[in-house]
């Protein structure tokens, strides 16, 4: 039995396509995509589709879910957000998919999903935790943490994304993983990244895989879909996260929130200036796809 799990795809439409190629070549028995399809990057629709046929295997993600709330006017969206230039980005997004009518598959898709095979450990798959899917395995999930969702969410395999990074930890008999991402990652690396879960000898063998694709094709997907310039400041963010494999945009918030700054032009260049060491590009793709066991995403992943 093999999985392949993929997650914040995020309108990659490029990444996509290169894992989906990687995947084929597995021969995976189940694809699993855990959440954050759209938002972020500017083929929000190309995405969509390209994993229609399989969104029973699928978990909601706090992106999707934002495209959902935007389009049902949703009293938990700050109603401020409608109308501020920077979040033009999620309006042009949500619009594309309404149009599309695109949004109907957004609202079917569960928190959780749970896969139980005959002598294999039990595998819960959530985008952030089984409690919130803003509730991401990083590495500072806390024991406690750990402890808490498994006695909440009984699994023997928790399995999540939201962070953008791979990761494995264990806690007693328990194993945390996370999954990376597809279309926008956080650790540098810009080569798409996903997780196979191979079950052998009655466990399942993590195996996270890192594919290169076309990666300047993405970035002129922002430009020549005219993504970057109607998108507003936050569309720019996400340009330059997924230039450089890192993450801006929760820091810049967390920042100005933390020192009073209203978002925009003024407070983003402040921003970059006072962390400059943050913006520096990844080191060149590598040409063919790279496997990392277990031991190996751990030790990257500090998560030991």
């Amino acid at each position: 039995m093999r999985i392949a799990v993929i997650a914040d795809i995020h309108a990659n439409a490029q990444a996509l396509e290169a894992v989906l190629d990687d995947i084929a070549t597995l021969h995976v028995d189940r694809l699993v995509v855990n959440g954050d399809i759209v938002n972020r990057g500017p083929s929000n629709v190309e995405a969509m589709r390209r994993v229609e046929h399989v969104l029973d295997d699928a978990t909601l993600g706090n992106h999707d879910d934002l495209m959902r709330m935007w389009v049902d006017r949703d009293p938990h969206l700050p109603p401020e957000w409608r109308d501020d230039p920077f979040w033009a980005s999620a309006r042009l997004s949500a619009e594309q998919l309404e149009e599309a009518g695109l949004i109907d598959g957004i609202r079917r898709l569960p928190m959780t999903l749970r896969i139980e095979e005959p002598g294999a450990p039990s595998l819960l798959v959530s985008h952030g935790s089984p409690r919130h899917y803003r509730e991401g395995y990083g590495r500072y999930l806390t024991d406690a943490a750990i402890s808490e969702i498994t006695e909440m969410h009984p699994a023997d395999v928790l399995v999540g994304s939201h962070t953008h990074q791979p990761m494995v930890r264990h806690w007693g008999h328990y194993t945390v993983l996370n999954t990376g991402s597809v279309g926008s990652p956080f650790n540098g690396d810009p080569r798409a990244q996903y997780l196979v879960l191979t079950l052998e000898g009655g466990a399942w063998v993590p195996q996270f895989r890192r594919v290169p694709y076309d990666h300047a094709a993405a970035l002129r997907a922002f430009e020549v879909s005219g993504f970057l310039d109607q998108g507003g400041l936050s569309a720019r963010i996400f340009y330059e996260e997924a230039s450089n494999a890192r993450s801006y945009l929760v820091p810049y918030m967390m920042w100005c929130e933390e020192h009073a700054h209203a978002h925009g032009e003024t407070s983003w260049e402040e921003f970059r200036r006072r962390f400059e060491q943050r913006f520096r590009p990844p080191g060149p793709m590598g040409a063919a796809v790279e496997v990392m066991a277990e031991d190996e995403a751990a030790r990257r992943s500090g998560a030991y």
